[in-house]
């Protein structure tokens, strides 16, 4: 069962197995295909759900395993979607380039998306499950537009979309459905304007905890470079968790462990549950529990115990299995000690 106090949880993805995919990379290739390919993603969301499970992790995600990118994961569900003709395009305000598919016309969903997953967790675990999709702001920052013309109609889109898959994940039995928009970091004017909006849409007629993953990136050089660019101080937070704050979504996933992040912008979520990141993706040094436990208790100056799950800063895909699968035990572990710390 899951524990009350700070019940811990990951950002969503964690590494694929070598007998999957290949590995350490953000766009792998298959190493099977047809009815092979979908046994084994399979066999590795059951690996995952069991080493969450050892590991002391109360709410479970399937580790993206059926998955070859977090954003291109569900967009290859998506009709209207030209994936044999890739463009060449500037993501994440140009941070970096990606060949991404093209929008030719209007927006449908093939058929269910993640409900393998979904019921294939429900049915092997007794603890929470969470399902993260790719929230309307990052989808639309990564492809290419010949369709709709204008990115709010696009993002909007994607959000009728996105809501009609939550809707039918919810009826498999998933606790918390989770849109992650690291693209929340990059257009700030944007997500004011009408980025908590199209998320509003996400999560329209949902009763299941619904959250939002705004994190610096995963740990590649990319990421790492851009960084390096945004100072002694990275407030970008600052500038959109008071619209969070005001928000209709529950749960607010943030980056904290080795980030240059002010912890006291936490206190701008007043009133949500606060994903506090205490495991760095970025570093391939694992965290003692005793680290683990302090970046808690730093956090609880600005969060209040029962609204705190720690969590990892972002996605685990691109690292080595044995360094997440020991990050994980450094979260189970850690949570544990801040609660005997914190427990009064």
């Amino acid at each position: 069962m899951s524990n009350a106090l700070f019940p811990t949880s990951i950002a969503g993805s964690l590494p694929k197995p070598a007998w999957l995919s290949e590995t350490n990379v953000l766009w792998p290739q298959w190493r099977a295909e047809g009815d092979e390919l979908a046994s084994a993603k399979r066999d590795a969301t059951l690996l995952w759900i069991k080493e969450q499970e050892d590991a002391g992790v109360d709410i479970l995600t399937d580790g993206e395993q059926s998955r070859q990118h977090f954003v291109h994961g569900f967009l290859a569900f998506v009709e209207g979607i030209d994936f044999d003709h890739k463009v060449k395009m500037g993501i994440r305000n140009n941070r970096y380039d990606a060949m991404v598919p093209v929008v030719t016309g209007p927006l449908k969903l093939k058929g269910r998306v993640h409900q393998t997953e979904a019921r294939l967790m429900r049915a092997h675990t007794d603890r929470k499950v969470k399902i993260t999709m790719p929230g309307p702001m990052t989808i639309i920052d990564t492809l290419s537009d010949n369709y709709y013309g204008d990115k709010q109609k696009l993002a909007m889109a994607f959000a009728a979309l996105l809501n009609q898959e939550a809707r039918a994940l919810q009826a498999d039995g998933v606790d918390i459905i989770q849109f992650d928009e690291p693209a929340f970091n990059v257009y700030m004017d944007d997500v004011k304007r009408w980025g908590i909006d199209a998320l509003h849409r996400c999560i329209e007629g949902l009763v299941c905890k619904t959250a939002v993953h705004i994190c610096y990136g995963y740990g590649i050089k990319a990421n790492l470079d851009w960084k390096a660019t945004l100072g002694g101080e990275w407030r970008q937070y600052e500038e959109i968790f008071p619209a969070l704050a005001a928000s209709k979504i529950d749960q607010i996933s943030l980056e904290c462990m080795n980030a240059k992040v002010p912890m006291h912008l936490m206190a701008l979520l007043k009133g949500k549950t606060v994903m506090v990141g205490v495991i760095d993706v970025a570093s391939d040094v694992v965290e003692t529990a005793e680290q683990v436990a302090a970046t808690i208790g730093k956090a609880l100056e600005f969060v209040p115990r029962d609204k705190l799950i720690p969590c990892t800063n972002c996605g685990m895909a691109p690292m080595d299995r044995d360094i997440a699968r020991a990050k994980l035990c450094a979260l189970g572990a850690g949570a544990r000690l801040a609660r005997a710390l914190y427990a009064a």
